[in-house]
């Protein structure tokens, strides 16, 4: 399976991970907190699997921001939690920084 498959698994294992983490209610909440240890522990090994094709750094790169830009948007769509303007432009930078690794470098998931 090429490596972009294996990061954009592990992407959409940590976003779900992290939305669990926040719906565990500090681990008081059992299901929750299942899927979020679990999808944690998937993303990490779909990880593993795409450093073997892949530099370290830019793997790192696109999941995180990639994660992060994700996070913010299903935080501020689906559980009413604002985002002013210099989130946004963050988000916003974090984005062009995943594109200009994907479409420039030859470190990206090509």
């Amino acid at each position: 399976m090429p490596g972009w498959v294996w990061l954009s698994g592990a992407i959409i294992l940590e976003v779900v991970g992290t939305t669990a983490l926040q719906q565990s209610a500090q681990f008081t909440r059992p299901l929750p907190t299942i899927v979020m240890a679990a999808c944690y522990g998937l993303a990490f090994y779909a990880l593993s699997v795409v450093v073997q094709s892949m530099p370290m750094g830019a793997v790192y790169a696109i999941w995180s921001g990639v994660g992060i830009a994700l996070i913010s948007l299903i935080g501020a769509i689906f559980l009413g939690q604002h985002l002013d303007r210099a989130a946004v432009a963050g988000i916003a930078l974090i984005a062009s920084g995943v594109v200009v690794i994907n479409l420039f470098s030859g470190s990206g998931p090509h």
